[in-house]
């Protein structure tokens, strides 16, 4: 599961990852509170490759997500946003032990401002 620090940032990542021709007419915005016992595993921005903000991401990305789910050394793995470079996301692993310390709220309505998809001359 894939989650940001702020709705805001976890709208922008939806932004510019989808196509606004595919984007469904009904979503949702599901918080999650973190246990303060919770382990989070941190990756710095120094840990990882040169062009990790490149389009589309390196294998390299993928590679250092795969081995964090194979080692199930934390619940939540906290990454740079591309997006927003001093913002945070977060990958969730539901299979793991600590995954019932997390706090999932009933969604809400989100919908995108319609200026969002228009472009400006």
């Amino acid at each position: 599961m894939f989650t940001s620090a702020t709705l805001s940032l976890a709208a922008l990542e939806r932004f510019v990852n989808t196509d606004p021709d595919l984007e469904p007419d009904e979503l949702v915005a599901i918080a999650v509170d973190i246990d303060p016992n919770v382990i989070v595993e941190t990756v710095a921005v120094a840990d990882l490759p040169a062009d990790w903000r490149t389009f589309p991401p390196p294998p390299a990305l993928a590679l250092l997500g795969e081995r964090w789910l194979r080692t199930a050394t934390s619940v939540v793995l906290s990454v740079p946003s591309a997006v927003i470079l001093n913002e945070r996301n977060f990958i969730l692993d539901p299979a793991h032990a600590d995954f019932d310390r997390l706090t999932i709220h009933p969604s809400e309505p989100f919908s995108f401002d319609p200026r969002m998809w228009t472009r400006r001359g």
